[in-house]
């Protein structure tokens, strides 16, 4: 039996997982993704990494040029708890309040490779991120939101210019950051990558995967999203761990046979048994494929029980080491990569997310300690990659909902629209800007900024879209330029050389 054959035999037992009535396509997935495997012999993934609540970007990346710095400060320096942060080389108060802006010191300088006449930093708990900017393997995005085609502040103000709906909506804006579309589209344009990629994935299953329960950006119009859990993996229907039923592996296995079987030929019914069967069978299938978390490179085990040291970070508001939540989804997702050739993928998309974010009062207390989450576990996920060989093969980016005002409102800030973002991986063209960071402005007396990038409240007018972005990742996935098209119709509405982004290599 030659190689390729065995490849696709065992591909096909694998699909099996997707339910009897579902193997004529399982074999079909598997074939062509033993073709594929001939010409492309490559992983690639993509990990979207969600900060639900808008982000406040303002604190994240920095210019810190005279004239930023002095705007940044005039306008955040607002009682009773001011929210700017302190210069480069500011040495931290110990003495300071937790989370205070003199408690964490200066901001953290970064050296761009085109620093457009300008100079830059990160929030003072960032040295993670910092880091992998040094190292070349994260780049900046500025100012990035939903636009239906490039807009300017003219534009904005008027009323029958094409916008994005319900701006400053959370829910909304979540739908138009995942899926292009309004609040309550089903389909993402993860999943609609994932809809044509497939082809190369004979587990077409895995395919699509969460590990931060249902998020809309992972599914397609074929692709459903495969959930798991960031503490123990693969999921089982009724509970975790349950091997046997009244202390019999024979009852469990003659459990499983019923619930994988209707009892009558109603269409709903043959429906939800092939359902559960499938979860059942990926179930086992991920569970026996699963490297152990508490081994190199995900981890080894902590002092404390249960934990393990690489994925605790240090707690600014408790002044303690605790476990990241975040870079734990990240663990199980460097877990399912390991697995890729028992689970039989070559494309996949993965969803994490961190919440929080929407900052309105206590800001300097939470989004501290948000972005030093954040950038520890950036900072995990690259190093358990590195360790794995796969830096080159993943690029794990930032979304939001939207950015957050300028203006402060006391102690916190109130929702935006465009923000930064970050971009990461071996095959980033790293320590760099792509696209035109905007100008900070003043108030200018009458309800706006004097600034042609900002609008009410300070809140940034994106100079990037959503899709702009997506299509740069999108490229570097493996679409093609109709099929780039399909996934981002709004590319349409924008110069073609500015479709892709040049943050790939």
């Amino acid at each position: 039996m030659n190689a390729s054959r065995r490849a696709f035999l065992q591909r096909a037992a694998a699909l099996s997982s997707l339910g009897a009535a579902a193997t004529p396509l399982a074999l079909n997935l598997a074939a062509m993704g033993t073709a594929s495997a001939q010409t492309a012999g490559d992983y690639k993934a993509l990990v979207c990494v969600f900060l639900n609540g808008g982000n406040d970007a303002f604190n994240m990346v920095l210019p810190t040029d005279a004239a930023s710095w002095q705007a940044y400060t005039t306008v955040r320096n607002q009682a009773p708890d001011p929210i700017n942060l302190r210069a480069a080389g500011t040495a931290p108060v110990a003495t300071a309040a937790i989370g205070s802006p003199d408690r964490l010191g200066g901001v953290l300088a970064l050296d761009p490779v085109n620093a457009q006449g300008r100079s830059f930093a990160l929030h003072p708990l960032m040295t993670g991120a910092r880091d992998l900017f040094a190292a070349g393997r994260l780049a900046v995005l500025p100012n990035i939101g939903p636009l239906v085609r490039p807009t300017t502040r003219a534009d904005y103000n008027t009323a029958s210019f094409p916008r994005p709906a319900s701006l400053f909506s959370h829910n909304d804006q979540q739908a138009a950051w995942q899926t292009l579309g309004a609040e309550g589209s089903t389909a993402g344009w993860g999943g609609r990558m994932g809809d044509l990629l497939m082809s190369a994935n004979s587990g077409a299953t895995f395919t699509s995967i969460s590990a931060a329960g249902s998020a809309v950006w992972l599914a397609g119009r074929s692709v459903l999203q495969y959930q798991v859990s960031a503490g123990s993996g693969a999921m089982r229907i009724g509970g975790q761990g349950a091997t046997t039923l009244f202390g019999s592996a024979v009852a469990m296995n003659g459990m499983r046979n019923v619930m994988r079987n209707a009892r009558t030929s109603d269409l709903l019914a043959r429906d939800h048994a092939a359902i559960v069967g499938r979860s059942i069978d990926a179930e086992q299938l991920v569970s026996a494929a699963l490297p152990a978390a508490n081994q190199a490179p995900y981890d080894a085990p902590g002092a404390t029980a249960g934990v393990a040291t690489s994925q605790l970070w240090y707690d600014t508001v408790n002044g303690s080491r605790a476990l990241n939540p975040l870079a734990q989804q990240l663990q199980v997702v460097a877990r399912l990569m390991a697995a890729r050739d028992t689970l039989g993928v070559r494309r996949q998309v993965f969803f994490v997310n961190l919440g929080g974010f929407d900052t309105h009062d206590a800001q300097n207390r939470v989004h501290g300690d948000l972005m030093a989450r954040l950038s520890h576990a950036l900072a995990y996920f690259d190093g358990v990659l590195g360790a794995m060989g796969l830096r080159e093969s993943v690029t794990t980016f930032t979304a939001s909902d939207f950015g957050r005002s300028f203006t402060s409102n006391g102690d916190g800030t109130d929702h935006g629209w465009g923000a930064h973002h970050f971009v990461l991986g071996g095959a980033v063209r790293g320590r760099d800007l792509y696209g035109t960071f905007p100008q900070l402005g003043l108030p200018d007396g009458r309800g706006g900024f004097n600034s042609p990038d900002q609008i009410a409240n300070g809140a940034l007018l994106p100079t990037t879209s959503v899709e702009q972005l997506g299509g740069t990742l999108g490229r570097w996935f493996g679409l093609s330029d109709g099929q780039l098209m399909d996934v981002f119709p709004n590319l349409a509405n924008f110069d073609a050389s500015k479709r892709n982004l040049g943050f790939m290599a």
